[in-house]
Protein backbone atom coordinates (compact mmCIF):
# COMPACT_ATOMS: atom_id res chain seq x y z
CA UNK A 1 0.00 0.00 0.00
CA UNK A 2 1.51 3.40 -1.17
CA UNK A 3 0.26 6.66 0.95
CA UNK A 4 1.57 10.17 0.95
CA UNK A 5 2.03 12.39 3.57
CA UNK A 6 1.87 16.01 4.20
CA UNK A 7 5.74 16.25 4.87
CA UNK A 8 7.52 19.65 4.11
CA UNK A 9 8.80 18.75 0.94
CA UNK A 10 6.04 16.35 0.31
CA UNK A 11 8.26 13.13 -0.05
CA UNK A 12 5.95 9.75 -1.02
CA UNK A 13 5.62 6.97 1.97
CA UNK A 14 4.70 3.80 1.82
CA UNK A 15 3.29 1.79 4.25
CA UNK A 16 4.13 -1.93 4.42
CA UNK A 17 3.71 -4.98 6.63
CA UNK A 18 7.56 -5.46 8.23
CA UNK A 19 9.87 -8.48 6.88
CA UNK A 20 13.39 -9.79 9.44
CA UNK A 21 15.27 -8.00 7.17
CA UNK A 22 14.08 -5.06 8.25
CA UNK A 23 15.50 -4.85 11.61
CA UNK A 24 18.60 -3.07 11.16
CA UNK A 25 16.46 0.15 10.10
CA UNK A 26 13.96 -0.45 12.76
CA UNK A 27 16.83 0.08 15.12
CA UNK A 28 18.27 3.06 13.41
CA UNK A 29 14.86 4.80 14.30
CA UNK A 30 13.98 2.81 17.69
CA UNK A 31 17.81 2.88 19.36
CA UNK A 32 17.73 6.91 18.88
CA UNK A 33 14.69 6.93 20.61
CA UNK A 34 15.49 4.83 23.33
CA UNK A 35 19.13 6.39 24.07
CA UNK A 36 17.60 9.60 24.90
CA UNK A 37 15.60 8.33 27.76
CA UNK A 38 12.38 10.51 27.23
CA UNK A 39 10.53 9.26 24.80
CA UNK A 40 9.67 5.79 26.20
CA UNK A 41 9.77 3.48 28.84
CA UNK A 42 12.42 1.39 26.67
CA UNK A 43 15.76 1.50 28.53
CA UNK A 44 18.02 -0.62 26.88
CA UNK A 45 18.90 -0.63 23.02
CA UNK A 46 18.31 -3.54 20.78
CA UNK A 47 20.50 -5.71 18.90
CA UNK A 48 19.79 -6.92 15.04
CA UNK A 49 19.61 -10.36 16.15
CA UNK A 50 16.87 -9.70 18.88
CA UNK A 51 15.12 -7.33 16.49
CA UNK A 52 14.48 -10.35 13.75
CA UNK A 53 14.21 -12.95 16.74
CA UNK A 54 11.02 -10.31 17.15
CA UNK A 55 10.00 -9.91 13.58
CA UNK A 56 10.16 -13.48 13.38
CA UNK A 57 8.40 -14.48 16.58
CA UNK A 58 5.64 -11.62 16.43
CA UNK A 59 2.22 -13.05 16.86
CA UNK A 60 -0.10 -13.75 14.11
CA UNK A 61 -2.93 -11.78 15.27
CA UNK A 62 -0.51 -9.24 15.48
CA UNK A 63 0.07 -6.05 13.22
CA UNK A 64 3.69 -4.23 12.43
CA UNK A 65 3.97 -1.80 9.73
CA UNK A 66 7.09 0.17 8.79
CA UNK A 67 6.86 3.82 7.04
CA UNK A 68 9.86 4.09 4.27
CA UNK A 69 10.46 7.15 2.09
CA UNK A 70 10.39 5.88 -1.51
CA UNK A 71 13.44 8.68 -1.46
CA UNK A 72 16.45 8.43 0.03
CA UNK A 73 15.87 8.22 3.80
CA UNK A 74 14.33 4.78 4.34
CA UNK A 75 12.64 3.63 6.97
CA UNK A 76 10.66 6.71 9.22
CA UNK A 77 9.08 4.96 11.79
CA UNK A 78 7.01 1.90 12.31
CA UNK A 79 3.90 0.69 14.60
CA UNK A 80 2.85 -2.78 16.40
CA UNK A 81 -0.31 -3.73 17.47
CA UNK A 82 -0.24 -7.14 19.40
CA UNK A 83 -2.85 -8.86 21.53
CA UNK A 84 -3.03 -7.78 24.81
CA UNK A 85 -3.29 -11.31 26.25
CA UNK A 86 -3.02 -14.85 25.02
CA UNK A 87 -3.84 -16.39 28.07
CA UNK A 88 -7.60 -16.58 27.54
CA UNK A 89 -9.85 -15.90 24.47
CA UNK A 90 -11.75 -12.99 26.88
CA UNK A 91 -9.22 -10.12 25.70
CA UNK A 92 -8.77 -11.44 22.01
CA UNK A 93 -10.77 -8.20 21.34
CA UNK A 94 -7.80 -5.85 22.79
CA UNK A 95 -4.70 -4.74 20.86
CA UNK A 96 -1.73 -2.81 22.61
CA UNK A 97 -0.05 -0.88 20.05
CA UNK A 98 3.10 1.02 20.08
CA UNK A 99 4.36 3.77 17.69
CA UNK A 100 7.73 4.85 16.94
CA UNK A 101 9.06 8.30 14.23
CA UNK A 102 12.09 8.76 13.59
CA UNK A 103 12.73 11.93 16.01
CA UNK A 104 13.91 13.86 12.98
CA UNK A 105 10.60 13.27 10.94
CA UNK A 106 7.98 13.77 13.43
CA UNK A 107 5.14 15.77 13.14
CA UNK A 108 5.06 14.90 9.48
CA UNK A 109 2.04 12.80 9.37
CA UNK A 110 4.17 9.35 9.30
CA UNK A 111 2.40 8.33 12.57
CA UNK A 112 -0.92 9.11 10.84
CA UNK A 113 -0.10 7.28 7.91
CA UNK A 114 0.84 4.08 9.87
CA UNK A 115 -1.98 4.15 12.43
CA UNK A 116 -4.55 4.51 9.18
CA UNK A 117 -3.08 1.45 7.67
CA UNK A 118 -2.12 -0.32 11.39
CA UNK A 119 -6.26 0.11 12.50
CA UNK A 120 -7.11 -0.82 9.06
CA UNK A 121 -6.03 -4.32 9.25
CA UNK A 122 -6.98 -4.70 13.29
CA UNK A 123 -10.27 -4.57 12.33
CA UNK A 124 -9.97 -6.95 9.85
CA UNK A 125 -8.25 -9.41 12.45
CA UNK A 126 -11.10 -9.10 14.87
CA UNK A 127 -10.03 -6.17 17.26
CA UNK A 128 -12.17 -3.84 18.79
CA UNK A 129 -10.41 -1.52 21.22
CA UNK A 130 -6.86 -0.62 21.15
CA UNK A 131 -5.01 -0.24 24.42
CA UNK A 132 -1.24 1.46 25.16
CA UNK A 133 0.59 3.37 28.32
CA UNK A 134 2.33 6.19 27.50
CA UNK A 135 5.17 8.29 29.29
CA UNK A 136 3.08 10.84 31.41
CA UNK A 137 5.96 13.38 30.98
CA UNK A 138 5.81 13.17 26.62
CA UNK A 139 3.47 15.48 26.05
CA UNK A 140 4.23 15.02 22.26
CA UNK A 141 2.91 11.24 22.31
CA UNK A 142 0.09 12.03 24.24
CA UNK A 143 -1.43 14.74 21.94
CA UNK A 144 -0.45 12.50 18.62
CA UNK A 145 -2.65 9.68 20.46
CA UNK A 146 -5.73 11.85 21.57
CA UNK A 147 -5.88 13.18 17.77
CA UNK A 148 -6.25 9.48 16.89
CA UNK A 149 -9.21 9.40 19.46
CA UNK A 150 -7.70 7.70 22.56
CA UNK A 151 -9.13 8.67 25.70
CA UNK A 152 -7.09 8.41 28.82
CA UNK A 153 -8.36 6.50 31.40
CA UNK A 154 -6.06 6.58 34.23
CA UNK A 155 -2.56 6.83 35.05
CA UNK A 156 -0.13 3.97 36.36
CA UNK A 157 2.27 6.11 39.13
CA UNK A 158 5.71 5.51 39.04
CA UNK A 159 5.50 2.47 36.45
CA UNK A 160 8.76 2.92 35.34
CA UNK A 161 12.34 3.45 36.59
CA UNK A 162 14.60 4.95 34.13
CA UNK A 163 18.02 6.04 35.30
CA UNK A 164 17.09 5.88 38.85
CA UNK A 165 14.23 8.01 38.21
CA UNK A 166 10.67 7.18 38.29
CA UNK A 167 7.72 7.59 35.60
CA UNK A 168 4.30 7.67 35.63
CA UNK A 169 2.77 6.25 32.11
CA UNK A 170 -0.56 7.54 31.17
CA UNK A 171 -3.36 4.45 30.02
CA UNK A 172 -4.96 5.30 26.99
CA UNK A 173 -7.38 3.82 24.67
CA UNK A 174 -9.30 3.56 21.54
CA UNK A 175 -12.36 1.73 20.37
CA UNK A 176 -12.56 1.03 16.30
Amino acid sequence: MTMGFPAKDSVPLRVREVRPDDAEAILRVLNPIIEAGTYTALDTPFAVEAEQDFIRSFPLRGVFHLAEETAEQGVVGFQTLEPFATYTRAFDHVGVVATFVEMACRGQGIGCRLAEATFEQARRKGYEKLFTYVRADNHDALRFYRKLGFTVIGTATRQAKIGGRYVDEVIIEKFL
